[in-house]
């Protein structure tokens, strides 16, 4: 993860970016020196904090060609340090500067989450590939299966779960890039 590289950068201290992003020094010390592996919640909370993307965090920005290939398309894990059932982002669209949209496959083991609420500018849309997806936005629960389509403004509070036994696979697209 490149956070301590982009922290230096913007010439910002471990407790400076605790304080932006509200969470602990010491799990930002951590998640630098590579022995844990936050929360998309609080991934969300640093990129935020540093004027930056998630994808941004995990992968230096580069001039890629027009198409990725199957199998070859970079995954950022999140929360396997604990051995607690992941979610993880398959990046379908290489990160670029000035992208208007962004496209993961997000991969949901059974009973994983995304870790509580979350807000930002833009609007999602998405689509179950495989398994079933728990959609809470606003407080409103749906249940999607595979075929199922969503589409909401990221503005309003939103998180997710696998209630299902099998992975989940959801196309999701985002805009603008938050991942």
């Amino acid at each position: 993860m490149r956070l301590r590289a982009m922290r230096l950068n913007k010439g910002l201290r471990i407790k400076d970016v605790a304080e932006i992003a509200a969470c602990s020094e010491s799990m930002i010390s951590k998640v630098e020196k590579g022995t844990a592996m936050p929360s998309l919640r609080v991934l969300h909370s640093l990129a935020a904090a540093l004027g930056t993307t998630i994808g941004a965090l995990f992968e230096a920005p580069k001039a890629e060609g027009i198409v990725r290939r199957a199998g070859e398309r970079p995954v950022i894990r999140l929360g396997e340090a604990d051995h607690s059932p992941c979610v993880a982002l398959e990046r379908v669209a290489p990160a670029q500067t000035g992208a208007l949209l962004e496209v993961n496959i997000h991969i949901i083991e059974p009973g994983a989450r995304s870790d509580g609420a979350i807000t930002h500018e833009g609007e999602e849309l998405g689509y179950v590939l495989d398994g079933c997806l728990e959609l809470i936005v606003e407080n409103e629960r749906h249940l999607l299966q595979v075929g199922d389509s969503f589409w909401f403004p990221s503005d309003q509070k939103h998180h997710y779960s696998n209630p299902g036994r099998v992975t989940a696979r959801i196309l999701w697209v985002n805009t603008p890039p938050t991942f």
